[in-house]
């Protein structure tokens, strides 16, 4: 069945529409009344002056699911862009460097609630109901300016409370310590974005939040792994979601680490990719917030099982994605790749075959593209000394 992105995202914004002819009425208003499902929003636009709020939808009680990427394995992606598109997001422009008074605070007992938090907001003029959706940009519901904002009844999680009145341990080491006491990573990058970690504390746009918390973890996970043995043979794991085809193969080696993603655009291919060694990279990944999202998944499955190993993974996206909900869907993704039952390959040629032939890319054009065999070869001595 071939899939054309337009018809996909045109399918999913009718059904909203004919959401909205029963139930417009909760989303274009100057008020909103619902829980918080602890969702908090931090922008990147206009910074160091940036709009920050919390996203509310308008229905009380349990909202948890509608911001809880870790529990959204095996939805589809219309679900996954109308849990975005109900939550309406109160903003207030805010200064990155004040995260004294009473506004930033009650949004960091939201952020460390452990359930849902009931919430009154009131804006300066009506919001609209009106969404766009495309393919370059994740969903988000109407958007008002808070003019003013009453929460009830949150309960914080002991171990984020903890690390938040913690003002002598570093950001990175809080990340660290929250993520080790069994916090979803989601929630950590919640905490890290609306300044509530570290000793130096400010605001820190939520997409930049996600790609630091995703790194930190990652590093310290490669860091334990560097101790482990390497495995003694080849493995390929296989995991599609959303329109998003993932392979993972892991080989006999020191830890290096490639990514690169693939995906046609009006019948030309397009791929992006980067790599590391065990030195770690040294510059921003051309792929973004994916190439650490990625590398997360798959440094918890070696640190889980003790071994080492050289990990290289194939993202093929494909028509089928045709909103971006999030780098979060990487990561669960290679979450859910790493649980499968591995394919095993009799060599590593043999495994970049199987993993090629599940996508709709040849083999010679991954390699071409990802300099896959180059890198192998250019590493190997530089890795064992």
């Amino acid at each position: 069945m071939s899939f054309d992105s337009q018809d996909v995202r045109r399918s999913i914004l009718a059904k909203w529409h004919e959401n909205l002819s029963k139930y417009g009425h909760l989303f274009s208003s100057d008020s909103i009344s619902g829980s918080s499902p602890t969702s908090v929003f931090v922008g990147s636009y206009n910074y160091p002056k940036v709009f920050v709020g919390p996203l509310v939808p308008p229905i009380h009680g349990d909202t948890s699911l509608l911001d809880n990427p870790e529990k959204w394995t095996g939805r589809s992606l219309e679900e996954i862009v109308n849990f975005r598109l109900n939550l309406v997001r109160g903003v207030q422009k805010i200064q990155i460097n004040q995260i004294h008074g009473r506004y930033i605070e009650n949004l960091q007992e939201i952020t460390m609630s452990s359930k849902s938090t009931d919430s009154d907001l009131q804006f300066t003029k009506t919001t609209s109901a009106s969404v766009s959706l495309d393919g370059e940009s994740a969903p988000f519901g109407p958007i008002g300016e808070i003019k003013s904002a009453k929460f009830y009844g949150t309960s914080a999680k002991k171990s984020i409370e903890k690390i938040f009145y913690d003002k002598d341990l570093k950001a990175q080491d809080a990340v660290l310590n929250l993520y080790n006491s069994g916090i979803e990573v989601s929630k950590i990058q919640k905490c890290f974005s609306i300044g509530m970690l570290g000793q130096k504390r400010k605001l820190v746009p939520t997409k930049w939040s996600i790609t630091a918390t995703d790194d930190i973890i990652s590093k310290s996970l490669v860091d334990e792994i560097l101790n482990y043995t390497l495995i003694d043979s080849c493995k390929l794991f296989l995991y599609a979601h959303l329109g998003n085809l993932f392979s993972v193969v892991l080989f006999p080696h020191r830890w290096i680490y490639l990514m690169i993603e693939a995906w046609y655009s009006n019948g030309i291919l397009g791929v992006g990719s980067d790599f590391e060694d065990a030195r770690g990279i040294q510059h921003p990944p051309a792929i973004a917030g994916a190439y650490f999202a990625a590398k997360l998944g798959v440094t918890e499955y070696l640190k889980k099982n003790k071994i080492q190993a050289g990990a290289i993974i194939l993202r093929e996206i494909r028509p089928e994605y045709a909103i971006p909900v999030g780098v979060w869907q990487v990561r669960e993704g290679i979450r859910s790749a790493m649980r499968q039952t591995p394919i095993i390959a009799e060599n590593f040629d043999d495994a970049l075959t199987l993993a090629s032939k599940k996508t709709s890319i040849s083999k010679t054009e991954w390699l071409k593209k990802g300099n896959i065999m180059k890198l192998i070869r250019q590493k190997t001595m530089a890795d064992f000394f």
